[in-house]
């Protein structure tokens, strides 16, 4: 799913699969930001899920990435990343599950096209527990303001204006999944 202006340079991509706890906190973070937060210029906020090379579909024109996504850094449960431009490749080099494999991939081909990003911001979170379920765990889920915030921070850097919601935007069926 994609919500904003389609055509932005800049986008926010949460990866994971919401079917394994914690490995859906890039979706669940994504979901959070839609729900109560407006962007001027609009952006691009896309749920990615699992898509690997499918990204490439949503990511055409984008120069500004923040991909937010649980993060096997072999440390503490809970432990919070935020990796920029080359740490993010670094990153990349080591294949830790199926969806950061395709994501190694769509920076490559944007590397390859002689397009590559000119930023890229990796905001993400040490998983809990990676067991079948819709919900991230209590830890993990006190995670998810943290992450919103270094995601406004990155953006008010790149000159895009983040305000707060009064109200929630009803998500409809996407919330519940």
């Amino acid at each position: 799913m994609i919500f904003g202006d389609e055509t932005s340079p800049i986008a926010v991509l949460g990866v994971g699969n919401i079917l394994l706890s914690d490995e859906g906190f890039g979706v669940r973070v994504v979901q959070h930001l839609v729900k109560w937060y407006d962007f001027n210029p609009p952006i691009r906020v896309i749920d990615g899920g699992t898509l690997g090379w499918d990204l490439l579909n949503f990511l055409q024109g984008v120069e500004k990435l923040i991909l937010v996504d649980a993060v096997d850094g072999k440390a503490v449960p809970g432990t919070f990343f935020v990796l920029r431009d080359d740490e993010v490749k670094a990153y990349f080099k080591r294949k830790v599950s199926g969806h950061e494999a395709g994501i190694q991939e769509v920076l490559a081909w944007f590397e390859l096209q002689g397009k590559p990003l000119k930023h890229i911001t990796v905001i993400g979170v040490q998983p809990q527990s990676l067991d079948t379920g819709l919900e991230l765990t209590p830890l993990i889920k006190k995670m998810v303001p943290k992450a919103v915030e270094e995601i406004i921070k990155e953006l008010q850097k790149w000159g895009v204006e983040v305000k707060k919601r009064d109200k929630a935007r009803d998500l409809g069926t996407w919330e519940l999944i």
